[in-house]
């Protein structure tokens, strides 16, 4: 039950977190900045993204086991961004522009903290199941 309790812990964490990205958006979105200021057009479709993804994830902290799917979504979609953010940060640094790997690493942590628990529980309940039978 430790691994349960750990991926409820995490799962409510991330959602968390993605809500709080409402912030950044709205700042984003405030008077046109991310066109006029940034000159970047696809922040605010980002964060959007993972904004959308924090609530279901704090229901499916409630009950992980139910929510396998969801959670895994969750998990590779991470990894998934991180590794498209590391193609475009060297790819930066070949065109002479400076960035910085530290989103590549949150979002590493993120689905490899996700992933890692969830296959933790699955063999926990697995292990249960078969104890039971």
């Amino acid at each position: 039950m430790r691994s349960e309790r750990a991926l409820r812990i995490a799962v409510r964490l991330v959602g968390l977190i993605y809500l709080c990205l409402l912030y950044p958006l709205y700042r984003d979105l405030a008077h046109s900045r991310w066109l006029l200021v940034m000159q970047n057009e696809v922040d605010p479709m980002f964060l959007s993204w993972f904004i959308a993804l924090g609530p279901f994830l704090l229901l499916a902290a409630r009950k992980p086991s139910s929510h396998r799917l969801l959670i895994a979504f969750a998990g590779w979609q991470a990894l998934a961004h991180a590794a498209v953010m590391s193609i475009q940060t060297v790819q930066a640094w070949e065109h002479g522009v400076h960035r910085n790997f530290v989103d590549v690493f949150i979002y590493i942590i993120i689905g490899g903290t996700l992933l890692t628990l969830l296959s933790a529980t699955r063999e926990q309940s697995a292990a249960a199941s078969r104890a039971s039978a």
